[in-house]
């Protein structure tokens, strides 16, 4: 009886024991895993700042670049972080990272449209063939630039409509940037009348230039004759204006020179059309038949 109350006071010291060794294991691994979140966390947060910080050293990154790569480095420390953490508890780091990587690529061909259209906002971020207040054309898509993200770009149409384009529709065309330059050219066509004054027309449109505040004195003004047409001379114009202001300085002028040429009593003919008609006697005769003898019909 003794033996056996001994053997059982043994076995809960063994117990006791093992407990004791478990706790205190597991309570090592506890703070150790507390630690590395911690120091994880801080980490994570320095490198997402320093990533940040580098890419806003250079003028032509986006804030909106910038901040999604600094967000990179960040949730991959935290990464990190969470599988160093598994580890001290003995789970098996190898599966996690297979199932990762597996995971990480069915989510890529799922997402595959939205990758393209992230990796086409990086493309236009880095390189910025526009920017927030542009006003840019891709033949189907045209507006003023509101905002420049990584899945789309907000667009505001001369109209006053919203336009959401994703970024690869705007990565994989031609784009015109209608801003972007400082000056611009135009080209003012008018045609006259045969009779009426020539030089005197290419005067008017050279005074309108001279006298629109809009229009630039270098490069100069350059009027000339550019097409004798069927019904009229084409007396051309071109001329350099600020782009801000371009399109307000191609109506006043289009308007303006109209104005000028009914005061100068030059006409601009509409297309005309000459019709001749053959006298009754040049008319061709016309053929009603078959006139050629045919043989009798045999009664």
């Amino acid at each position: 009886m003794e033996q056996q109350v001994g053997d059982m006071f043994k076995a809960s010291g063994d117990f006791a024991n093992a407990m004791w060794a478990l706790v205190i294991t597991y309570t090592f691994s506890v703070l150790g895993a507390v630690i590395l979140l911690i120091v994880g966390w801080i980490v994570a947060a320095l490198v997402q700042r320093s990533i940040k910080n580098a890419f806003l050293k250079f003028e032509n990154v986006d804030r909106t670049l910038a901040g999604f790569f600094g967000n990179i480095g960040r949730y991959g420390i935290l990464t990190i972080v969470i599988i160093m953490v598994l580890g001290q508890f003995g789970v098996q780091t190898a599966s996690i990272l297979a199932a990762l990587g597996a995971a990480g690529l069915a989510i890529g061909l799922a997402l595959q449209g939205t990758l393209q259209n992230i990796a086409a906002g990086i493309m236009l971020l880095v390189l910025r063939p526009f920017r927030v207040g542009e006003y840019i054309s891709t033949g189907s898509i045209d507006g003023t630039v509101q905002e420049v993200g990584l899945f789309a770009t907000e667009l505001k149409t001369f109209d006053g409509l919203f336009r959401l384009a994703p970024n690869s529709t705007l990565w994989n065309v031609s784009i015109t940037n209608y801003s972007r330059v400082t000056q611009r050219m135009h080209e003012l066509a008018i045609g006259i009348g045969y009779d009426d004054d020539l030089k005197k027309a290419i005067e008017i449109l050279l005074d309108l230039a001279r006298n629109n505040e809009n229009v630039l004195a270098d490069p100069e003004p350059y009027a000339f004759v550019k097409e004798l047409g069927d019904s009229a001379v084409v007396v051309a114009m071109r001329y350099w204006a600020p782009g801000s202001v371009w399109w307000k300085t191609t109506h006043i002028m289009t308007r303006d020179a109209k104005l000028a040429f009914d005061e100068a009593g030059i006409s601009i003919p509409f297309p005309q059309v000459t019709l001749s008609t053959l006298d009754e006697e040049e008319k061709p005769l016309e053929k009603v038949g078959d006139t050629t003898d045919k043989p009798a019909e045999k009664s």
